[in-house]
């Protein structure tokens, strides 16, 4: 019994390790290292319980009163500090809806503990309990599900390509008044920083940068991008724009055709850069345009990580949406089977 206990945790860390080296873009990543980690706490309680002996119990008792004592108090940690990021936040970035992304979510996490305090499902009939509990069911899903995309983001986040590229591609975030603003200039500093550590060993790479023209923007954002690169020293021939991009998608879409014009579909090694809260799901469009491409990080500032985390979250939400939808919609379909079939035996068994 013991034995096949123990191979559900091994299992989860074989395929995670089988599918993080393969791909550490993949949001199942995180699904299969979560698995790991509850099915291997399990089996050490099973194995306390199994094994005979006077202290086991307490082994297992004070680490469940501590996860028991610690939750409520975490709970409340997560939405203070919400509340506090989405402050300091807003007086740095201003009042704009994309900066109120925590505040939202902080209310909606209050705002769900004070209804299930509530309990609604008492004032209504006992044949709607369902769709209570199908929303209930929904809820946690989107928990999990978030969970999954923080763990797989993390892990992401521990994954360095190696010094042997051909190119890099800067990925484009806007231009402020025709020039590159801070947020971008981490991005090409990332790039040029990977482009002397590159030179040290072996040949460097070509740097591609990638940004269409906006239409309050003078010149293209590539075109920007690469006066900048040369400003700080890289060689103009180891540059080059890619001008046609509106979107991260396009910008790993039309780079690849680049490189593939010049060296040849499969033949080359790349990379991206960006920031480092914007690696996972850059990650995924590059996976869905056809390139094997790892990516490069520049750091962020601390106070603008929540915020950037949530927003990348939900884009990655929208990325799946109709998987999502269809999640959902089984959910609350049943639920409301369920509800429909109560209310004819609660009505049939009325006196």
């Amino acid at each position: 019994m013991i034995y096949f206990i123990a191979s559900i945790p091994l299992l989860f860390l074989i395929l995670f390790l089988i599918s993080y080296l393969r791909d550490p873009r993949k949001l199942i990543n995180g699904f299969l290292f979560n698995g790991f980690l509850i099915t291997f706490f399990f089996f050490c309680a099973f194995f306390y319980i199994y094994i005979d002996g006077p202290y086991q119990y307490i082994v297992l008792v004070f680490p469940a009163l501590l996860l028991i004592l610690m939750i409520p108090f975490g709970v409340l940690a997560l939405i203070a500090g919400l509340f506090y990021n989405a402050k300091v936040l807003m007086e740095k970035e201003g009042k704009r809806f994309r900066n109120s992304l925590t505040l939202i979510m902080a209310i909606g996490i209050l705002t769900l503990i004070i209804f299930n305090m509530v309990n609604p499902t008492q004032f209504f009939p006992e044949y709607l309990h369902p769709l209570f509990g199908g929303a209930s069911l929904v809820v946690i899903y989107v928990f999990l599900h978030m969970f999954n995309f923080l763990t797989a983001y993390g892990l992401n986040q521990w994954s360095r390509p190696k010094r042997n590229q051909d190119f890099i591609i800067v990925l484009g975030s806007g231009l402020i008044n025709d020039r590159v603003p801070p947020l971008l200039a981490s991005r090409i500093d990332k790039a040029i920083e990977f482009y002397h550590q590159q030179k040290k060993v072996t040949v460097p790479p070509k740097i591609i940068f990638s940004g269409g023209q906006g239409p309050d923007e003078g010149l293209p954002e590539a075109e920007a991008m690469q006066n900048y690169a040369v400003e700080k020293g890289i060689p103009v021939e180891d540059t080059i724009q890619e001008d046609k991009s509106v979107s991260t998608y396009e910008n790993m879409r039309f780079s690849k055709r680049i490189m593939d014009n010049l060296s040849g579909e499969g033949t080359y090694q790349s990379i991206f850069a960006t920031n480092n809260f914007h690696l996972f799901r850059a990650g995924i469009y590059a996976r869905k345009a056809g390139l094997d491409s790892q990516g490069i990080g520049s750091k962020t500032a601390f106070y603008y990580w929540p915020n950037a985390m949530v927003r990348e979250y939900i884009a990655v939400v929208v990325m799946g949406r109709r998987r999502h939808f269809m999640a959902v919609s089984c959910i609350m379909g049943f639920a409301l089977l369920l509800s429909i079939i109560s209310s004819f035996f609660i009505k049939e068994n009325w006196p």
